[in-house]
């Protein structure tokens, strides 16, 4: 009898964990005007559908009205299969998750000259006006003693603002100020997932930034004025955001196993309630339907409520069709470097000086040569320095030579010093090409492009006794060309809608340097425990919160104009040749980039400021678009979140949104037609002509020729007419071009991208 029943309690035992294993996070999709009137609240009506298939009290995790209809909950299959066929529930979504994308930029974008910026207007009287501008950053959270969010000489805080600075571990709400206005931290999804309070897993369970990121794009986007900052000496100088006189409020949505749907999708709800202008995003994930799509059915409504959201591409480059983060209601920011540089340098054996880049702040390993080891370990993955494939009897030391790829850079440095290694050349492969990104390694370390890397291998295998010895040179400005699109940047063409190109722009992505959280050493490996305020990174996490913050300043400047006007503004003045009048370079080739990697080019936010003209969109415009993708009336209603939504009025196509840019796709057809409209935000009077640039294999007309604007404000249309030529097949090859409108005083300008999908006879 014990035995029996042993065996039945283990069987419920196993059951229980079962249903405990088998549940997770969910989003569901409400009938949000179906609420039915014995319920006070929407809140009580989710609760309420909750109970009626769970009987777990703690299953409830967010409920949401306004960037999304509906709740998240963690919920088991079969539960979810039962809350499917409610009456009020349109569909029921497992939880995405998403990832972290991971200063000399104000003068290298022109924001240190005090005239032109704002016509009419001086610089001082922008600084005041972006006093009333609120930044709001999902991220990791912040570290409030930082110098970035230092408050001096800034008036109240707007009237207007309902959030607040929430007290947590480690965080008390008076660390926050007259500049850091709001501190938020969402867990719920992420504890759920993971299984364990972030108690348990050394996470600040408060709005505390333990990682460095969130710090680090905040301050990017709107830091304070600092002096003397660095990085361990590296990148010596003033340290401010792009909107310096802005506010900033973080929402703590990211953890060290991600960034979780449900935790963002709370983040940006509680955001646009608290009053938020502009929603830096350095996160992204899959490439799905916007439907599906947590950042996109938030940033919808951001949008509608005025606030311009702002979304790294990802760093999945230079592999096309990588974008993240692709919604045309959000702006998509890719990387490109600056033209400061941290040179290193590896002297070889044979007299062979390599230049590479670095930002090692040690002892160095001295004048006395060391020996080179490559390819030689425990293991088949001793090439990439993983850990645990390096045998310490060959390494103990030499300098050691790895390829980049598949781990951590900086993790790369440490597989070696645990080694006994003396030094690192970490060689790029064909993925990285000739893009180069410094770091601070726990020991002397010198990256070098693939080309080099290439000689440095061949030497190695081919010399009896191959040394090297590395040596840093600081700082250095002006040095090479720039901007260079950087090679992780993810690249177009857009999979989601072929017929909007993206990304939008590209902005400052590599070796930037912004504020630092000091519970984690530059690095962010648990073995490195020094402190600095300021840290060096790269990403299009760092692109991103640059535009964040110029959209701010274009907020001040311009508080009537929508988020479609601010993006328009910044898409249509950028430029697409680098400071040697050279037309943008690729650093994973070397040759010349093209709009799938920068998309309208990179930001000018002098010429923003006054664009002349502007492509102004509605949420009327969007719901167009998107029943032009045929999606059903309930999927539409997750992004729009209006009832009596309708598909009366469609595009024939999603081409024919007023984009500020153009994606041609020749399909069965040879011609594609598109009309779009311009605003007029410049001078009255103002009149434009077009200029056409065009490949051999596509005729291009425009009608009219030429616009005349009698008024400020004034909207006038134009008809494009694209028609590839017969008898080619360019299946496969994307060819560009652009159209611009031009006066003396502006050029408004869209790239426009070609894609054949059927040979065309």
């Amino acid at each position: 009898m014990g035995f029996v029943k042993y065996l039945c309690l283990f069987t419920i035992l196993l059951q229980f964990l079962n249903n405990v294993v088998a549940k997770q996070t969910y989003i569901v999709h409400m009938k949000h005007d179906q609420k039915p009137e014995l319920f006070e609240t929407h809140h009580d009506w989710y609760s309420s559908s909750l109970k009626s298939v769970s009987d777990s009290s703690d299953s409830l995790l967010y409920t949401y009205n306004t960037a999304y209809h509906g709740f998240a909950a963690s919920l088991s299959p079969e539960e979810v299969e039962v809350l499917r066929q409610s009456e009020g529930v349109l569909d029921v979504y497992e939880e995405m998750v998403y990832n972290l994308h991971t200063t000399r930029t104000p003068e290298f974008l022109g924001l240190d000259k005090e005239v032109g910026l704002w016509a009419g207007r001086s610089p001082q009287q922008l600084n005041q006006a972006s006093q009333d501008v609120i930044v709001g950053v999902l991220d990791t959270g912040v570290w409030p003693e930082s110098m970035s969010f230092s408050d001096t000489e800034m008036p109240n805080i707007p009237a207007r603002w309902k959030g607040e600075c929430e007290s947590g571990q480690d965080f008390d709400p008076n660390l926050c100020n007259k500049k850091l206005i709001g501190a938020r931290a969402f867990s719920k999804g992420y504890e759920t997932a993971v299984g364990n309070s972030p108690k348990k897993t050394k996470e600040s369970v408060s709005p505390r930034d333990v990682d460095g990121h969130g710090t680090h794009t905040a301050s990017t986007a709107a830091g304070s004025h600092v002096g003397n900052a660095s990085l361990l000496g590296y990148a010596s100088g003033v340290a401010r955001g792009m909107a310096m006189h802005a506010r900033v409020a973080t929402y703590k949505v990211c953890w060290k196993a991600g960034c979780f749907g449900s935790d963002i999708l709370a983040g940006m709800e509680r955001a646009i309630q608290d009053g938020v202008d502009v929603l830096s995003m350095s996160l992204g994930g899959g490439s799905g339907p916007y439907h599906r799509d947590t950042i996109a059915i938030g940033a919808f409504t951001a949008m509608e409520m005025g606030i311009l959201v702002s979304c790294s591409a990802g760093n999945s480059g230079p592999v096309q069709s990588s974008l993240a983060n692709v919604a045309p209601w959000i702006m998509t920011v890719g990387a490109g470097t600056l033209d400061r540089d941290f040179p290193a340098f590896a002297v070889l054996g044979d007299g062979t000086k390599f230049t590479g880049v670095s930002l090692y702040s040690g002892d160095g390993m001295g004048e006395k040569p060391a020996g080179i080891v490559y390819n030689k370990g425990g293991s088949s993955s001793s090439n990439l320095c993983l850990p645990g494939s390096l045998d310490p009897e060959t390494v103990r030391g030499k300098v050691v030579l790895c390829d980049r790829g598949v781990n951590a850079r900086v993790e790369k440095g440490k597989v070696v010093k645990d080694a006994g290694g003396v030094g690192l050349i970490l060689a790029n492969t064909a993925e990285s090409g000739e893009e180069l990104v410094a770091d601070s390694h726990l020991l002397p370390a010198v990256a070098v492009g693939r080309k080099m890397g290439d000689v440095i291998r061949e030497y190695v295998k081919k010399e009896m006794k191959p040394t090297a010895v590395l040596s840093f040179g600081g700082t250095v400005l002006g040095v090479r060309p720039s901007p260079v699109v950087a090679a992780f940047s993810s690249r177009g063409p857009n999979v989601v809608t072929p017929q909007i190109l993206k990304p939008d722009v590209i902005g400052p992505g590599v070796n930037i340097l912004a504020g630092w959280s000091e519970a984690v050493g530059p690095t962010g490996l648990e073995s490195d425990s020094r402190k600095t305020q300021y840290n060096i990174m790269s990403g299009t996490s760092m692109s991103c919160p640059h535009i964040s913050g110029l959209a701010a300043l274009l907020k001040a400047a311009h508080p009537e104009w929508s988020p479609s006007a601010i993006k328009s503004a910044l898409m249509t003045t950028a430029y697409t040749q680098d400071n040697t009048k050279s037309p943008l370079r690729d650093a994973a080739t070397g040759g010349f980039s093209d709009p799938w990697a920068y998309g309208s080019g990179h930001v000018d936010p002098q010429k923003a400021i006054s664009p002349g003209l502007i492509y102004d969109l509605t949420s009327q415009d969007y719901v167009k678009f998107l029943c032009s993708l045929d999606y059903s009336i309930p999927h539409i209603q997750a992004i729009v979140k209006h009832p009596n939504v309708t598909c009366s009025k469609k595009f024939a196509d999603p081409g024919q949104l007023n984009y500020p840019s153009f994606s041609i796709l020749f399909g069965k057809s040879r011609v594609a037609r598109y009309t779009r409209e311009l605003t007029n935000v410049g001078a009255a009077g103002s009149e434009y002509e077009v200029v056409i640039n065009a490949p051999t294999t596509v005729g291009v007309t425009v009608n009219p020729t030429k616009l005349t604007f009698k008024n400020v404000g004034d909207k006038l249309r134009y008809t494009v007419t694209f028609v590839s030529k017969k008898g080619m097949n360019k299946m496969g090859k994307n060819l560009f071009g652009s159209i611009s409108w031009n006066n003396a005083e502006h050029q408004v300008s869209s790239p426009v991208a070609f894609q054949w999908t059927h040979v065309l006879r």
